[in-house]
């Protein structure tokens, strides 16, 4: 059960020769595979591209009518492993995931199949992500194709930029034998717009050909002596085929080459950006059309030498705008530079940021320096650029020159002081809070433990109101991060990990890992039956029924396969006296070996967007229907705000007492609230004030509701009443 369900948009894959498609990039990558004739398609979700699975997964039947094989896979390296298919057989095929942790972890199966060579066009579509805006370390997919020899586009955030890169990516691989990355920022992913449509291909060669054919070619393994002979094959065959196709196609676009003796060299995914900034300036208009050179590299690597000196041989100065760092790009044009005798001034990473995302702002701020540099912007252009605000902290970072102070405005206030950090958290009545609520109690009774993270939801654990998490090495390496913390000690290391990364990599690395080691950790894998951090993509665990995967597989049952005696099973988290006492037993047990508890109960995301659902169309069809709220009384809470620092529940808050002899603000539930019930939990388990009560919210009320309700609000009346009465005696 994704996030979002794609079944309407779909059906645009069906149109044909002509027509206009509409719609968003991710989409229109998909409709490009269907166009290029694709054989099979793999992957794993992830941000930028996690949509582009859920395409392809609602889109099953369109898939099925080209005969074209759909596979959510296990991991990135299962994704890029699929892809061996298309080195003996004529098969294309594709496989994304996102980038560079995906990358990362799919560079075994990458390197052996680009030492190997394709004889299909194999497609590799990651998504990248720079800036404050990534959830991933600031690293670039650009080092993989540099090592292994991959080529890698980087269109123009556009459609037909877009769909035109799928088509030329499975071209450009059958003509060098070599896969192909296509690199996707997240802008480009979710850019909308239009294309003309060409006809959907059916497969020339189909995986059943291949099975029914099968052929072998020794020299295509990665073995001695073979593999010797590969990185031979490579520079000597595979890149001119490479450099070749790409000047005959003319990947590579020039805009306005002779306007000017100064140029800017950019990747394709960096056009809008500065197409803005030169527009800011006078410097363009907002349909592309450039006063300043521009040779834009949709591919960009390899770099082609014969390219870069046609557009550098009449310039005096280049700028290169190269999103994230090392700059290798940069390093690249001037070692052709050097090697060709060509006398330009290079600029780059001297005028731009060193890292991060290339926003407006930011390309702005640096193009406008370079031009300025060398007198390409007129007077009265610069006049009015004087008054396109910058934020301040984009220019301190470019260390704009004193002699220009106008550019800053002192009294302008920089963002972090007007606005306050809101880290992320865990959504309202998310079933991993009590997990963590559980084990800020037991830290109380038994002091801190070494915790080891891993990626998903849960890693939001480590930001307050918990504090907890020491270390993550990536997704599924929970366990694994917990290894060495194996000693003879008061205390047992922790190792968390969901369900999604247990399954992607956490079984094998790090519980059968510490069941082979004879470990003696406690690790909790947190099973809320979906790939909840990726958009709720179902998994081998899922309870859900999935007409094209099979689901329901327990995890206890696979722990317990790879030989881990200690395990407990928690059907509800929100049950935080459970919980709290299996953890106190997990950390204080004599008993030795590996220990896993599971605790389990669906994403609350997942779950609303079910029942939120239902509730609608029975509320419509006047149905009755309960719904759970919980609240505070204001006159009994104390203001502690304890239930607040145990939970962090989005739907609590705090509001202005009304005892004028209180000061302390007192804690309130908002409308929000779904009900979880774990505040009223926490104010049992962790002994704190009486103030929160249910309550229930009938819709469409019968007979005996209205009863009870009116019975009860005489009772209540009369009791005000006589309260009342007894102030009034009292007075006197």
């Amino acid at each position: 059960m994704a996030e979002r369900s794609f079944v309407q948009e779909v059906q645009k894959l069906r149109q044909g020769q002509g027509e206009v498609f509409s719609g968003e990039g991710i989409l229109a990558v998909t409709k490009a595979l269907l166009e290029s004739g694709v054989s099979y398609v793999a992957g794993y979700q992830g941000a930028p591209i996690s949509h582009l699975m859920d395409v392809l997964a609602d889109a099953q039947d369109i898939l099925s009518d080209y005969g074209i094989r759909f596979e959510n896979s296990a991991s990135e390296a299962t994704a890029a492993a699929t892809l061996a298919a298309s080195v003996n057989y004529p098969l294309r095929g594709a496989v994304t995931f996102k980038a560079t942790v995906g990358t990362n972890v799919a560079s075994d199966a990458l390197a052996n199949l680009a030492s190997g060579g394709v004889l299909g066009g194999a497609l590799i579509i990651v998504g990248e992500d720079y800036g404050e805006g990534s959830s991933i370390m600031q690293e670039r997919s650009h080092a993989f194709a540099m090592k292994s020899q991959m080529w890698l586009l980087d269109p123009r955030p556009n459609l037909p930029s877009i769909v035109q890169a799928v088509k030329d990516g499975f071209d450009l691989s059958e003509a060098s034998n070599t896969p192909v990355m296509l690199q996707m920022r997240i802008r480009s992913c979710h850019v909308h717009g239009q294309f003309v449509c060409s006809d959907n291909l059916h497969p020339k060669f189909t995986v059943k050909d291949a099975l029914e054919n099968p052929t072998r070619d020794v020299s295509r393994i990665v073995l001695p002596p073979a593999s010797f002979l590969h990185e031979k094959e490579k520079i000597e065959a595979r890149w001119p085929a490479a450099v070749k196709f790409i000047q005959e196609r003319q990947l590579n676009e020039f805009f306005a080459e002779e306007a000017d003796d100064v140029g800017i060299v950019l990747q394709g995914g960096c056009y809008n950006t500065l197409i803005r900034a030169l527009n800011q300036i006078g410097l363009a208009d907002v349909f592309g059309n450039s006063k300043i050179p521009l040779y834009v590299m949709n591919v960009a690597y390899p770099l082609i030498d014969d390219e870069f000196e046609r557009f550098c041989r009449n310039k005096k100065s280049i700028l290169v705008l190269e999103e994230g760092q090392p700059n290798f790009v940069e390093q690249n044009i001037a070692n052709i530079l050097r090697q060709r005798n060509i006398d330009v001034a290079l600029h780059g990473k001297d005028i731009l940021p060193m890292a991060g995302e290339y926003n407006t702002a930011t390309v702005l701020a640096g193009v406008r320096s370079f031009l300025e540099r060398y007198s390409k912007i007129e007077p009265q252009v610069k006049a009015a650029a004087k008054q396109i605000r910058i934020p301040t902290i984009m220019v301190t970072e470019l260390e704009v020159d004193s002699a220009e102070p106008e550019y800053v405005n002192a009294a302008e206030p920089t963002l972090n002081e007007t606005v306050h950090a809101r880290p992320p958290g865990f959504c309202t009545g998310c079933p991993e809070r009590p997990i963590f609520t559980a084990m800020k109690l037991i830290e109380r009774e038994l002091g801190e433990h070494h915790i080891s993270a891993d990626i998903g939801c849960h890693l939001f654990s480590i930001l307050p109101p918990f504090n907890l998490g020491n270390t993550t090495m990536g997704y599924g390496l929970g366990g694994a991060g917990a290894a060495a913390l194996n000693a003879k000690a008061g205390k047992r290391a922790i190792a968390v990990m969901g369900d999604g990364g247990f399954w992607h990599n956490g079984l094998t690395s790090g519980i059968a890992n510490s069941v082979f080691n004879r470990s003696d950790n406690l690790t909790i894998v947190v099973d809320n039956s979906y790939t909840s951090a990726t958009g709720g993509q179902d998994i081998l665990s899922s309870t859900a029924l999935n007409p094209t995967r099979s689901t329901g597989h327990e995890i206890e049952k696979a722990v317990k396969g790879v030989g881990v005696n200690w395990v407990k099973t928690i059907k509800r988290t929100y049950d935080l006296k459970t919980m709290t006492n299996t953890l106190r037993e997990a950390l204080t047990t004599q008993e030795k070996g590996p220990k896993v508890l599971i605790a389990q109960s669906e994403c609350m995301l997942n779950k609303q967007r079910r029942e939120k659902k239902k509730v609608r169309s029975d509320v419509a069809a006047g149905k009755r229907v309960v719904r759970e709220r919980f609240g505070i009384d204001p006159d009994t809470c104390t203001g502690d705000h304890s239930c607040i620092r145990l939970s962090g529940c989005p739907s609590l808050s705090i509001k202005p007492n009304q005892d004028p002899l209180r000061t302390d603000p007192v804690a309130t539930v908002m409308d929000s609230c779904v009900g979880c019930g774990l505040c009223g939990e926490i104010s049992h388990a962790a002994v704190l004030c009486p103030s929160f009560f249910k309550a229930q919210i009938i819709t469409n009320p019968n007979g005996w509701d209205k009863l009870r309700h009116r019975v009860r609000g005489w009772f209540i009346g009369y009791l005000q009443r006589r309260d009342a009465r007894r102030r009034e005696q009292l007075s006197f």
